[in-house]
């Protein structure tokens, strides 16, 4: 395999991490197969010092900065680029042990044709031989609440219950295999591992049609994205006020909320993850609190604004505590509380019935945002604004009285907008009639039985 076409800082420091390894195993192996007729050897692995990533501006050393990993979880680091950047620096681990005719043991590892992937009891080897030590050491490492697991770095043993985590392949995570591999960072999927998705949107502050009181308290918010970093750091307040910024955004569906999330988002040049509750919410005791964990540690990491959906179905108001479930759903909430205060970051949630959540929970909001239904002036700028260049109106269509007569949300009147275009479109482009607009409106209307 050859090395992957990377800039030269990154090349030269990939290099750099592979001829450590190299050594690493050089004298591993000397260790533990000592030569006849050779003095044994007295170096150990404090002799062989990994190298300094400096002020190198390749991904690899930008990721040693920002870990500051110890000398296990850097040699875990190793073991999962060698088989991607050189993978016969491991068959060293092919050889067999002549006593019984078979490999050996203590180099753990898997074996596929005729390559070799680290597991965690290599790297229990490659520390010291497999010792207890090593092996309590390299479990740490592979435990799927390790730090590496958690940001992303590492992919954590996935199997059943009764399977031995040390005996899981050690790999990298698509993302940082990307990274590292490639110099280019993809975004990480939406799944069970993962249960976050990045909304964008090509719009802007011009296009967003929200009551003049919701613009002003919004415009908190952006101060925040803007001079946050200031007040905590230069003014020195990190000591005295709770870090990042908790927001709540609430009222009817289709009035901007989401919509509003993304701006801020392209404002600050922050990207928004939207919070799965559905993959998040675990009918296994302690797999929620896992879950979002996960999500926490990495929206940490890559300064992300993370925003909550629906937030009724996790932070709603809780029943009295009759079972066991009941005791865990509520231990669920308290983890969200202590993980969202703490969070060095924006946090958003979205309701759409602000008295669904609980008290204990709106009162630790910064910022509570109230989205309500537009207004006739607001409807008609939706009205004006959400037809195509391209869409031609009758003349007996009259914008404001649709406006004035029918009290509907900015998604709904684009809803209306679609539905009324698609139609003209498939007979032939005809123009849109007023008939048309009102029907397209009782057929929106009908979804929640207002038609």
């Amino acid at each position: 395999m050859t090395d992957p076409a990377l800039p030269g800082d990154d090349l030269t420091d990939l290099e750099h991490e592979l001829a450590w390894f190299a050594r690493v195993l050089d004298l591993r192996f000397g260790l533990y197969f000592p030569r006849q007729g050779q003095a044994v050897e007295t170096r150990t692995l404090a002799d062989l010092p990994p190298p300094d990533p400096g002020d190198s501006t390749s991904a690899y050393a930008r990721l040693l900065r920002e870990l500051q990993p110890d000398l296990v979880e850097r040699l875990a680091l190793a073991l999962a680029l060698v088989p991607h950047l050189r993978p016969q620096l491991l068959d060293l681990f092919f050889i067999k042990n002549s006593t019984f005719d078979r490999r050996f043991t203590e180099f753990g590892g898997s074996r596929q044709s005729d390559e070799f992937e680290p597991t965690g009891e290599t790297l229990a080897f490659v520390l010291d031989g497999g010792s207890l030590a090593a092996r309590a050491a390299a479990w740490a490492v592979v435990d799927p609440e390790h730090r590496l697991a958690r940001l992303g770095v590492l992919r954590p043993a996935v199997g059943p219950p009764e399977h031995v985590p040390l005996r899981a392949p050690l790999r990298l995570s698509p993302e940082y295999a990307s990274l590292l591999l490639t110099g280019v960072r993809p975004r990480p999927s939406l799944g069970a591992e993962f249960p976050a998705q990045r909304i964008t949107t090509t719009l802007t502050w011009d296009d967003l049609v929200l009551h003049p009181s919701t613009l002003r308290q919004l415009e908190e918010v952006q101060v925040f994205l803007r001079h946050g970093d200031t007040l905590m750091r230069e003014w020195g307040m990190a000591a005295r006020l709770r870090p990042g910024l908790r927001a709540l955004f609430h009222g009817p569906p289709g009035t901007g909320k989401t919509m509003s999330a993304a701006l801020l988002g392209q404002l600050a040049d922050r990207e928004v993850y939207r919070i799965d509750l559905s993959l998040v919410i675990s009918k296994y005791i302690g797999e929620t609190e896992k879950n979002l964990a996960r999500v926490f540690d990495r929206a940490q990491q890559r300064g992300w604004i993370l925003f909550f959906d629906e937030a009724d179905a996790l932070f709603g108001k809780r029943s009295n505590t009759r079972d066991a479930h009941d005791r865990y759903a509520n231990q669920e909430v308290a983890f969200l509380l202590q993980r969202i205060e703490v969070f060095d970051g924006i946090s958003i949630l979205a309701s759409n019935l602000r008295e669904n959540l609980d008290d204990a929970f709106t009162r630790r909001f910064e910022s509570v945002v109230y989205f309500p239904l537009p207004r006739p002036p607001e409807r008609l700028r939706l009205w004006t604004r959400g037809f195509s260049p391209r869409a031609r109106l009758r003349a007996d269509v009259d914008l404001p009285a649709i406006a004035r007569d029918h009290e509907l949300s900015g998604g709904s009147i684009m809803n209306v907008i679609r539905h009324v275009s698609l139609t003209a479109i498939a007979e032939g482009a005809r123009e849109i009639a007023q008939d048309d607009l009102v029907q397209g409106i009782r057929r929106e209307l009908a979804k929640d039985s207002r038609g």
